[in-house]
């Protein structure tokens, strides 16, 4: 469908060598995009955008350490040499050193969380918004988390990063609105990636998780990779500072 089409736009997305930021990756590249695939380590980059080329897409491998702002620099300025400009920027990679509560948190893993999960979306925005702003198109998506909305008793730290980053949206889709520049989240529920291991492989955390969830199960990586589409393209087109819940229900159940 046209209005999912993504033809002639050049996305990054960070994280995307694995979970939610490959299938994000692999369904912009399916609509029509030219991928960008971040992360840390570069032979995990190259195979993601290699299976993209497979499968009929464009795409880069541009390693990045988004805790390191050159770093990041340097992945919009070789993305511009590669394929010339960025209309989708995806800020998926985040981090969560810690399992517990805050008055234990130590004060370098909570300055990680803050940096990795706030900081470094804010530096990558500010890297892309301007080109955008001379086009007057562009889509930003911050995948944020169902933790960012209600309080929890082992993910703090984390939960206060995500809740950020939906401000984070808000705040940018106001500044720059008037160059028609949507900036969204998407917060998922538990899904089957490794960053969220250590709670769909405990059977207990599972059960308990899928009976509370309308829906009955926990997602996958794919539920959310068609949201990043709608939002990318023409269809999202009047959306903006919104933050879109992928979690089978729970949080409206819970």
């Amino acid at each position: 469908m046209k209005s999912f089409s993504l033809t002639g736009k050049v996305a990054i997305v960070t994280g995307s060598t694995r979970g939610i930021g490959r299938s994000i990756a692999e369904h912009l590249s399916a609509a029509g995009a030219k991928v960008v695939i971040s992360s840390r380590k570069a032979p995990a980059c190259d195979e993601v955008a290699q299976s993209l080329r497979a499968a009929g897409g464009e795409a880069a491998a541009i390693p990045a350490n988004i805790g390191d702002k050159a770093q990041l620099e340097n992945l919009v300025v070789e993305t511009r040499r590669i394929f010339g400009r960025i209309d989708v920027l995806v800020c998926n990679a985040a981090s969560n050193p810690y399992y517990g509560p805050m008055a234990q948190l130590p004060d370098d893993a909570f300055q990680k969380i803050l940096s990795n999960n706030i900081v470094s979306n804010h530096w990558l925005c500010n890297l892309v918004l301007p080109e955008m702003a001379e086009r007057k198109d562009g889509s930003i998506i911050i995948v944020s988390s169902i933790g960012g909305l209600k309080g929890t008793s082992a993910l703090g730290a984390y939960a206060i990063s995500k809740a950020a980053d939906m401000q984070l949206a808000r705040n940018l889709a106001v500044e720059w609105g008037k160059q028609n520049i949507r900036i969204n989240c998407i917060a998922p529920g538990l899904v089957r990636t490794d960053f969220a291991r250590a709670l769909w492989e405990n059977p207990k955390v599972l059960t308990h998780y899928e009976s509370l969830t309308p829906l009955g199960r926990i997602g996958e990586p794919d539920d959310i990779g068609g949201i990043a589409v709608f939002l990318a393209s023409r269809a999202g087109a009047f959306v903006t500072g919104q933050t879109i819940v992928a979690d089978g229900g729970v949080t409206i159940a819970s």
